[in-house]
């Protein structure tokens, strides 16, 4: 999909900037999967090693350079400091192709709205300019600050297709639930 738009490399909201990941990103996104409290509810998300996230970064950018989209890096738009991560990735579920939305924020920028209003961005971006795909997220049924999250973009909850996920059950919200 070379066809996307270089607009979908940065999106912006009325505090945030949303840009494609850099290698420049890549201590931030170490910094942010090595910080246990931010990966709590998905500790095989966990980064023990800097090498661990470089390869992190290579998975993104190859995923940028396949579709023409994927996670952004999200900053206040008066910062250049990274508060965290969100986006898109192809994935399947139960045999359907759907997008995942992610998002995961420095503990540090929690409680401010900023995850709520970077994946109600990207969710707009998906409707407008997206693969015609179900837009989906998985989430632990014990994180309900990620499921306020999913509401707020606009998801609801999908119980027909709660799933085993790598951490445990997977709750699944979505904008167009798979049939």
């Amino acid at each position: 999909m070379s066809d996307r738009r270089p607009a979908a490399e940065e999106l912006l909201t009325a505090r945030l900037s949303l840009r494609r990941p850099a290698e420049a990103d890549i201590d931030a996104i170490f910094a942010i999967h090595h910080d246990p409290a931010t990966c709590l509810h998905n500790p095989s998300d966990a980064l023990t090693r800097p090498a661990e996230a470089e390869a992190l970064y290579r998975r993104w950018n190859d995923q940028w350079q396949r579709y023409g989209y994927g996670y952004w890096v999200v900053r206040r738009r008066d910062s250049a400091r990274q508060l965290g991560f969100c986006g898109i990735k192809p994935m399947e579920l139960r045999g359907r192709e759907v997008l995942n939305l992610f998002y995961r924020f420095a503990a540090s920028a929690w409680g401010r709205g900023y995850a709520g209003e970077a994946a109600t961005a990207v969710t707009a971006w998906v409707s407008r300019h997206g693969p015609d795909l179900p837009l989906i997220a998985r989430i632990r049924p014990n994180n309900t600050a990620s499921q306020q999250v999913a509401i707020r973009a606009g998801l609801t909850r999908a119980e027909h297709l709660d799933t085993p996920g790598e951490d445990g059950l997977d709750w699944i919200y979505a904008a167009r639930p798979p049939g």
